[in-house]
This record gives C-alpha cells, sequence and structure tokens, in this order.
C-alpha cells in the first residue's frame, strides 16, 4: 500500500463522497426524458461558455509548458474550438442514444409458478480517477447522467482549472433543470494523499475506474478497497505477415502511429514477417521518419539501418503514448502470437495479412479487448465503436472488456413475483 489510510469526515473527499451517494439514491429513478433535459442544457451551455472554457485550458497549458511537457503530453491536455464543438455533439449524440436503464434483460418462469424478471439498473457511484484530458469530465458524466448513475471525478492538477470550469457547466444543468448538483461532484484538491483517500470510500463508492498511464492505474490497484475497473494501458501491436498488402500495411501503421500517438489506441510495436521485411521498410522506415518518429529496432534491422536506436527489453514493454515506436521481425505467425502474448497489455493487436487462417488463428489465440484483421487499432474508441462516448476501454474481463458506453454503466437486479410460494 503506498499510504495508510485514516478516514477523516470533514475532508473534502468525504463530504463530496457522502453528498453524492445521497444524491443518488433519487437521481437512479430519473426519467429519460428529464435525463435527456439535462444533457440538451449541458450541450447548449459548452458553446454558450467556449471563451470561458478555453481561457481556464490555457492557464493550465500554460502551466503545463513550464513544467517542460512534452508536445505529445499537451495534446492531450489541450482543448481548441473544433474539440469543445465535439465535446457539445457528443453530449447531443448521447441523447440520441436508447436509455439502457429499466429493461428487462430476460424473463422465465419457474415450475413453482414464480416469474422471475432480470432488469438492467444503474451501478450507484462511480468514481473516474484520470490524467490531462479533460474531455474525460464530460463523457464520463454524460454518461453517468444518462445511465442515472452519480460520478466523483478526480482529474490531474495539470488540467484542474479545465475540470473545475467544466464541472461547473454540468452542476448548472442540473440546477437549471432542479435536480440536485451533488450529482457530479469533483475533487478540486489535487494532493495525491486525497486521490489515496477516495479509493477507500466504500461506503459511499461503488465502482472506481482509472484512466492514464500504467503508473497510476497500478497505483489504484495497490491501494483502492473498492472495486476497480482496470482501463487504458495500452501496449497495442500490429503483425504484418507474409501475405500483407504493403501498401495497406503501410498505411494502416502510420495511422496507428501518427494521426495521435498520445492516446492508448496508438500501435506502439510492429512486428514484421521476415520473409517481406525488406520490401516493407522500404518504404515504411522512410515515411515514418517523415513523421519524426523515432524507431527502436531489433538487431537485424538495425544491420541495414544503423541510424536508428537498437531496442531493448524496455521497449517491447513500453507503452511510449508518443512519437515512437519499436520494430522487430520474426520468423512466423507462431513467434509474433508469442511476442504479443509476453509483452501485451490486452488492449488491441491487428494482424494485416492475405491469409484467412492465419487472421483467425491471430483473432483466436490473442486474448486481447480488440483484435483486428486489416486495420488500424485506433478504431478501439467509444465513438468508433457506436457508443457516442466512452467511460474507459476496459482491458479485464470482469463486469466490462474493451470501449465502455451506457451499457457497461449498468448492473442488473432480479424482480421475483409469485402467489404466495415458499421453499
Amino acid at each position: 500500500m503506498e499510504h495508510s489510510f485514516i478516514e477523516n469526515k470533514h475532508s473534502e473527499v468525504y463530504v463530496k463522497s457522502k453528498a453524492c451517494k445521497a444524491a443518488s439514491i433519487n437521481f437512479q429513478l430519473t426519467s429519460s426524458i428529464d435525463k435527456n433535459k439535462i444533457l440538451f442544457t449541458l450541450s447548449n451551455l459548452i458553446l454558450e461558455y467556449q471563451e470561458e472554457i478555453l481561457e481556464n485550458n490555457l492557464l493550465d497549458i500554460n502551466h503545463a509548458k513550464s513544467l517542460g511537457y512534452t508536445n505529445s503530453q499537451l495534446d492531450r491536455l489541450s482543448l481548441d474550438e473544433k474539440r469543445i464543438e465535439q465535446l457539445s455533439k457528443s453530449v447531443l449524440d448521447i441523447i440520441k442514444l436508447e436509455d439502457p436503464i429499466g429493461q428487462i434483460i430476460e424473463t422465465f418462469i419457474r415450475p413453482n409458478g414464480l416469474e422471475i424478471h432480470k432488469k438492467r439498473v444503474p451501478l450507484g457511484v462511480i468514481a473516474i480517477i484520470y490524467e490531462s484530458r479533460p474531455n474525460v469530465t464530460i463523457d464520463a458524466s454524460i454518461l453517468a447522467i444518462k445511465t442515472g448513475n452519480c460520478v466523483i471525478l478526480r482529474g490531474g492538477k495539470e488540467a484542474i482549472n479545465t475540470n473545475i470550469y467544466l464541472t461547473s457547466l454540468i452542476k448548472n444543468a442540473l440546477v437549471l433543470n432542479n435536480f440536485n448538483p451533488d450529482v457530479v461532484q469533483i475533487i478540486e484538491n489535487t494532493d495525491r494523499k486525497l486521490a489515496i483517500e477516495l479509493m477507500h470510500m466504500n461506503q459511499f463508492i461503488d465502482v472506481l475506474i482509472p484512466r492514464g498511464s500504467a503508473s497510476l492505474i497500478n497505483t489504484v490497484l495497490e491501494n483502492s478497497t473498492i472495486p476497480v475497473i482496470e482501463t487504458g494501458v495500452g501496449n497495442c501491436h500490429i503483425f504484418v505477415d507474409e501475405t500483407a498488402d504493403l501498401q495497406m500495411a503501410k498505411s494502416i501503421i502510420l495511422n496507428a502511429k501518427v494521426q495521435r500517438p498520445s492516446v492508448c489506441n496508438a500501435v506502439e510495436t510492429v512486428l514484421v514477417h521476415k520473409n517481406i521485411s525488406e520490401q516493407l521498410f522500404e518504404i515504411l522506415i522512410p515515411s515514418l521518419l517523415e513523421n519524426q518518429v523515432e524507431l527502436y529496432v531489433s538487431n537485424d534491422i538495425l544491420e541495414n539501418y544503423p541510424n536508428l536506436i537498437q531496442a531493448t527489453e524496455d521497449d517491447w514493454n513500453t507503452e511510449y503514448l508518443d512519437l515512437k515506436l519499436a520494430i522487430k521481425t520474426v520468423n512466423n505467425i507462431d513467434e509474433a502470437i508469442k511476442h504479443i502474448q509476453t509483452y501485451s497489455t490486452k488492449h488491441s493487436e491487428s494482424i494485416i495479412t492475405q491469409n484467412q487462417i492465419n487472421a483467425e488463428r491471430f483473432m483466436n489465440e490473442i486474448d486481447s479487448a480488440a483484435l483486428y484483421h486489416n486495420a488500424s487499432t485506433r478504431f478501439t474508441d467509444g465513438y468508433e465503436f457506436g457508443f457516442e462516448a466512452e467511460i474507459g476501454i476496459s482491458t479485464q474481463k470482469l463486469h466490462a472488456r474493451g470501449p465502455m458506453g451506457l451499457k457497461e454503466l449498468t448492473s442488473y437486479k432480479y424482480l421475483i413475483y409469485g402467489d404466495g410460494q415458499i421453499r
């Protein structure tokens, strides 16, 4: 355990967690119509107060620059007019989706006449501990509101001004529709001790979801006494098989690495079948270098490209989240599968091949949340899956796996109807 924990009933974490739990009792009963009204109001507020959002975001960006943040780190932190418009649109998109709460998943009647219904219900109170990305503040809140959940937000210090302001808009949308603003809470004190305290609020919080670096997720897993849904760490792989269309492989790898390197579904390691490595590298390596990608390569590649960097064991384990890529040649698909099974964080992997048998082997033998055939790993995303937003990408198996949308923020209960049965 990183810290010992002593409960303080006057702390910000305790007070806000308790208030959120109290708000959840009534909010879980909110109708779909009312929840959509809250979201519609929020969508308008995001656009109306765009200038103020950007002002607060600039405070965070300037502070991050003074601390020496990289361009990739700044990208995760930054909002602009286009991203704010997308935030507003994502709220409207959530409104269009069917509300899963109250759905009867299945019904069956026992021989004794008991009628059993399995009904979808909210999880209750969800805590999110996350880093950098202020869009998580909106995504997590709107998914929670749509599913009748309450949420406690604990963002990082690097985005605190943006997160506090966005949360104020969410609370305003609740108040304008006559709902308790305690439905959404934000922990404003960024001291790490408060994050540890939040991880111990079992009496108020039903589930905790960390989003961020491996370090953050490991800290949560080691310290939390609340059930955790592990998300995010993406040591993603692409395997280029010997029958691959080389231009397709080049296009997919460039997209998966360059389009937005700071996200968890960007590729971090490319494995290339030795039989086509020479031809592929002739067109791929120059393009990667033109895009300022640092390449860490196996020894055999280094012989032909001595200006590249020799890969170490650490590189096969690393989620760079930057314009960096590890490349290794393999003798066959068995070697590729073994490598991925050894180093994968079970996020997203892709095979580029025209061999359907190899594609099926890859899909069946690798145990990751998302597996692709002839497509970029960048599609592992709630919006791309049609969920419109996501609260995270689960890399575990219990409760939820992959992009987590509305249904993944629900549980269920059994409703049993009888006419006097006894056992």
